[in-house]
């Protein structure tokens, strides 16, 4: 029996900064507006034909592994979190081991969105503690910018997403006093169209129908949001599932040395600071600089408080997410 650790971590944003007043310019909001409700003062957004899903999960790899101190040729196995590939099919994974070099390992691709990282983490963690494999890439990016409707009808969703992406290296562990001790992970469909692209798809909004139709105002193929819905449910179940977690190793809440939440919001995350009587210093966000990145919120998160010396050796540390499915996951760590 093995335990599974983070052994390397890299992010990668792109470098064109779109602040609140840029939107402003585009569309009827304004940077007041936008901070009230979200937190994000700006995001990033690609340039196009320089950066896709799979070239910034590339980058943030190459980091992630290097920091590792592998060999890319030393990864048994790539898991990749997205909602927006590069293609319709086939997935970032297999690109992303192309792009890389890496020998013809086997590539998973993860749709879980906000929660799509730890997800993708709760996988590595058991093929690892199997023996199956030993070094696992986890990704999780995201390109939003080139999907939302920047008009004053899609004002309310489309100032809150940016582009990135984030990285990490699973790897064995023999102390099973270290690493990820237990994940979490949960869905409820009934509340999927709360938060939905409904096409292109196979069912409702199929591709050759859109095409047929050339219709500007078929709103289908933006993301709609149910924001108060969305955020009554997401308070509710990151409270849940952090406390399954920690319930699960007998753990309590002063144990906590620092929560990484996925960054929808970051009204939810300080409201669930506050629920949970957490320091700023034992909460990490970054939303306020680049906006809800989805399945690449996490890892980048998770990178900067590394690198920024907030995590260290034997600190308690807990991830959780919740988003489109609705799903949501914990993962509980001992660094």
């Amino acid at each position: 029996m093995f335990h599974s650790k983070i052994s390397g971590l890299g992010f990668y944003v792109p470098e064109n900064v779109v602040t609140n007043d840029d939107l402003s310019k585009i569309m009827d909001t304004n940077d007041e507006w936008i901070q009230e409700r979200t937190g994000i003062k700006e995001r990033r957004h690609i340039i196009r034909g320089e950066d896709t899903t799979t070239s910034m999960g590339v980058k943030a790899a190459k980091i992630a592994i290097e920091r590792s101190k592998i060999d890319k040729d030393d990864i048994d196995f790539i898991i990749f979190a997205t909602l927006s590939p590069d293609y319709y099919f086939p997935g970032p994974g297999v690109l992303v081991q192309r792009d890389l070099g890496i020998k013809t390992v086997g590539a998973l691709d993860v749709r879980n969105q906000c929660s799509g990282f730890v997800y993708a983490i709760s996988i590595a963690d058991q093929y690892i503690k199997t023996g199956m494999y030993k070094n696992i890439l986890v990704i999780g990016s995201e390109v939003h910018s080139t999907g939302l409707d920047f008009t004053d009808r899609g004002r309310g969703v489309s100032v809150i997403f940016g582009d990135g992406a984030g990285a990490a290296v699973l790897s064995r562990e023999e102390d099973l006093k270290k690493g990820i001790l237990s994940t979490h992970l949960h869905s409820e469909g009934q509340h999927a169209e709360e938060l939905v692209l409904i096409a292109p798809g196979m069912g409702k909004r199929w591709i050759t129908d859109i095409i047929a139709e050339d219709n500007p105002d078929d709103e289908s193929y933006y993301p709609y949001m149910n924001g108060q819905f969305v955020f009554k449910n997401a308070v509710v179940r990151f409270a849940e599932v952090i406390n399954e977690g920690l319930e699960a190793n007998n753990l309590h809440v002063s144990d906590v040395s620092m929560l990484i939440p996925h960054q929808a919001n970051l009204r939810i995350s300080q409201f669930i600071q506050k629920k949970f009587d957490l320091t700023d210093d034992q909460v990490y966000n970054n939303i306020q600089r680049y906006g809800n990145t989805t399945a690449a919120s996490i890892p980048i998160a998770l990178t900067e408080a590394w690198e920024k010396g907030k995590i260290k050796e034997g600190d308690l540390i807990v991830l959780a997410a919740f988003g489109s499915g609705f799903t949501w996951a914990s993962a509980i760590i001992r660094w």
